[in-house]
């Protein structure tokens, strides 16, 4: 059985948190392939390694020395080194990076530099392979990544059963030049490389056990999930729930790769398992209500109006491509008879907001618009919720109760998801007042 398993940067912070991945990984045979994301914050007056290489890139382009910067990185690895009495030439990699930092430098080859080097380190601690993401993560130009290009040359690379280290957050485009993901991109490395190597789990190590029913800043103490779907974990990662990176279940889902959070520092803790499906465990022990809750605050919703707006064929496109005009990406759309509602983030349309509205009524005729900010979304998110007549009446009810007026209502078809809209000022209560009535009441049966 073959486990790949990922590291993230408060994982490989410093000297003690590698020797705490060092345990983990030889604790089981199985973890025969390991991503790492650069070296993060040990503790709050500490920097992560790729801000600090982001600002970097920024200084350089507008002619402003990073000496300094750059030494608090070369100081972050050296000291690990050190530590751990590694024989690794760092001092050699950061003269080959410091000649190429001019102020035309690829900012994907400086930012993907912490990954790397953190690799090199990690891969001599363990006594395993290093292999470079740029051979083996694979990209056409578009930014998808091409599996099939990527597992022939990972394939190519393995040379014998012994362990492999990879740097995550990056790979390379068909002309060999160096591209990084997103923010949180190692997620989406090691669920590559579970698909490829066609793993038996994936395992994604951070600093929390696992994925929690509520935000533990608005919930005292909430309880973990131990068992989550994908479509489940897509709903609540789309609304703000971001222990993992939201497209990191993509690459695992076609082959049903599942996905354990765990807890570098309380590895004995199970975590959070994110399956395909649950039904299994399902079989044994019905699920709650309620399998998380997420939200986020500051949308604003565009009310637009005109008489019999039903009766036009085409008033629904046209009116999302008047916000796809000024790249505007939808949040929700609700229509009625003589209306329609748009949701939208804010800050989306902060510059805009005048003349979306001016493109409404010249474009579609629109009697009236009105705008409405200062609106929140919350998601409750629970498989268990199809099965279970009533319980969208509850939690309406629920929030009634508490003076919590709901704006916005949306269900989706599949019925795993109800998101509904309320005011920014009430965004903390809504979410304490249904966590309290359907998971700490124990009402979430």
């Amino acid at each position: 059985m073959i486990k790949v398993v990922k590291f993230g940067g408060s994982s490989v912070a410093n000297a003690g948190q590698f020797k705490k991945v060092k345990n983990i990984v030889e604790s089981d045979l199985d973890r025969k392939f390991i991503v790492t994301s650069a070296c993060g914050k040990s503790d709050n007056e500490d920097h992560k390694v790729t801000d600090l290489l982001y600002l970097c890139h920024a200084h350089l382009k507008y002619g402003v020395p990073c000496d300094s910067l750059f030494e608090i990185i070369k100081k972050k690895y050296l000291k690990i080194k050190e530590e751990l009495n590694l024989s690794i030439n760092l001092e050699n990699e950061f003269e080959k990076i410091q000649k190429s930092m001019t102020k035309n430098i690829s900012v994907d080859y400086l930012v993907s530099r912490g990954e790397y080097l953190a690799a090199l380190c990690l891969a001599e601690y363990l006594d395993a392979d290093f292999i470079d993401a740029k051979d083996v993560i694979l990209f056409d130009y578009d930014g998808k990544t091409n599996f099939d290009r990527s597992r022939i040359e990972l394939q190519k690379k393995i040379v014998s059963d012994r362990r492999v280290v990879i740097p995550g957050f990056y790979g390379a485009l068909p002309n060999g030049k160096i591209k990084i993901m997103s923010r949180g991109g190692s997620d989406i490395t090691g669920a590559i490389i579970a698909s490829l190597v066609n793993a038996a789990i994936y395992e994604n190590w951070t600093d929390v056990s696992g994925i929690l029913v509520a935000d533990p800043r608005i919930v005292d103490n909430p309880k973990r999930i131990d068992y989550i779907t994908y479509d489940e974990l897509r709903e609540l990662s789309f609304m703000g729930a971001n222990v993992l990176h939201d497209e990191t279940i993509f690459p695992v889902r076609e082959k049903k790769i599942p996905i354990n959070i765990k807890n570098t520092n309380d590895p004995q803790n199970p975590g959070t398992l994110i399956l395909d499906t649950c039904s299994d465990k399902d079989d044994k022990k019905a699920p709650g209500f309620i399998t998380g809750i997420a939200g986020k605050k500051d949308f604003t919703v565009f009310n637009c109006t005109k008489i019999n707006l039903s009766n036009e064929i085409g008033f629904l496109r046209k009116t999302i491509q008047v916000f796809e005009e000024f790249s505007v990406n939808l949040e929700g759309a609700q229509a009625g008879i003589d209306t329609i509602n748009i949701i939208v983030e804010t800050q989306e349309i902060e510059e805009d907001r005048y003349m979306i509205i001016s493109n409404l009524k010249e474009k579609l005729g629109f009697d009236e618009i009105t705008v409405v900010d200062n609106l929140s979304l919350i998601a409750v998110v629970g498989r268990g919720m199809s099965k279970k007549p009533g319980m969208s009446a509850k939690l309406f009810g629920e929030l009634g109760l508490k003076n919590i007026n709901i704006k916005t209502i949306n269900q989706g078809v599949d019925e795993i998801n109800i998101i509904v809209g309320v005011d920014n000022k009430d965004f903390e209560k809504s979410i304490t007042c249904i966590y309290d009535r359907f998971i700490t009441k124990g009402e979430n049966i």
